[in-house]
């Protein structure tokens, strides 16, 4: 399997592992919805609900894929889907914490671009 075959695959299984663990919830006030776009490859796991009148749609985690390197872009998880994946085999120098500006990311352990 390439490269980029397996950080699709792992993208989805993690993305998948968290919805399906919340969707199981009984109190869950929202839905739970996962968006693939392997075509793109933008990988989305949100809630959509409403508060009354008001549509609610809240991110809590957008990971894409680009220049073979996996960019976290927002990351609302407790255990932080960066560790997620280092437990899936991609190592630190292919994952962007994207959510950081260009200057903090060169003080984490991760890629910086």
């Amino acid at each position: 399997m390439d490269k980029l075959e397996k950080y699709r695959k792992s993208i989805k299984k993690v993305l998948t592992e968290y919805h399906e663990w919340v969707s199981g919830a009984s109190n869950l006030s929202r839905e739970s919805c996962l968006i693939f776009d392997e075509v793109h490859d933008q990988y989305m796991w949100l809630f959509m609900g409403w508060e009354g009148k008001k549509k609610i749609r809240n991110i809590h985690v957008h990971i894409r894929i680009k220049n073979n390197k996996i960019y976290i872009e927002e990351d609302w998880t407790e255990e932080g889907i960066a560790n997620e994946l280092l437990r899936e085999g991609v190592p630190k120098e292919d994952i962007v914490l994207a959510f950081y500006d260009p200057e903090t990311r060169k003080y984490t352990d991760f890629a910086i671009a």
